[in-house]
């Protein structure tokens, strides 16, 4: 009985610990929902499609890609396969993670996985010690829940906008984009050249496919040949360094 008592005061504490822990992800999460459920209200999504996507997609800039491409009347396929591969990265992630949450549990180790993002991923990653699945559900519900309630709230306001400022808050969708991809754009060559490669492509497929595929088709060819340019161009010595350190 003691037991049992102890470990349920460890749970709180480590549900507690990760819910402190993901204040400031929240906290940072509440514009970009919000511009979120107010870009989804002017695109023509109904409020349960709204939240619907916050739910289930949880993944903000494939949402953002996501209404752009629903604007242009793409279909869901596309929609589907360009969110998955802009999301590949997450696989990483969440391999990186696992060495560090000691959990049998496949349905639990799946739970972990659907919450983490970018900023989640940042948070355990840095964490010293063993990761507890608890840590984790106090991180991860803080985020989630954040994103999904400002998400429709995003949306209420978006309601009850004049029409005009709603027909020219599309504008926000590209500002977005733009606040994500320029902070790379200043620190990394290759991010660049991803991005214009990217452009460039997509712009001249959209010539002879829909904007869905040419968006799909740029980017798989562009991630391909950046990666097997900079991979060609390495020193040779520079691998042999890095196979002697392994």
């Amino acid at each position: 009985m003691l037991s049992y008592h102890k470990e349920k005061g460890h749970s709180i504490m480590g549900l507690r610990t990760g819910s402190k822990a993901g204040i400031p992800i929240a906290i940072g999460y509440i514009p970009i929902a919000l511009t979120f459920g107010l870009i989804a209200k002017t695109t023509g999504l109904t409020f349960s499609e709204t939240i619907g996507m916050s739910l289930f997609v949880y993944a903000g800039a494939s949402q953002f890609m996501a209404l752009q491409m629903f604007a242009a009347g793409t279909s869901g396929l596309e929609i589907i396969l360009a969110t998955f591969i802009i999301n590949i990265r997450h696989f990483l992630m969440t391999a990186s993670l696992s060495e560090k949450i000691y959990e049998r549990s496949l349905m639990k180790r799946a739970l972990v996985a659907y919450g983490v993002t970018d900023e989640t991923f940042s948070v355990a990653s840095l964490q010293k010690e063993e990761v507890k699945p608890v840590f984790m559900a106090g991180l991860l519900l803080m985020a989630y829940g954040s994103w999904v309630i400002f998400s429709g709230v995003g949306y209420f306001i978006g309601a009850g906008l004049p029409g005009v400022l709603k027909a020219s808050m599309s504008i926000a969708l590209y500002a977005m984009f733009i606040g994500l991809i320029v902070p790379s754009l200043k620190r990394h060559r290759k991010v660049v050249a991803l991005f214009s490669s990217a452009a460039i492509l997509s712009s001249m497929l959209s010539l002879f496919l829909s904007s869905g595929w040419a968006i799909v088709l740029a980017t798989l060819c562009s991630c391909f040949g950046v990666e097997a340019f900079y991979y060609k161009k390495k020193d040779p010595q520079e691998w042999e360094v890095g196979q002697h350190d392994k």
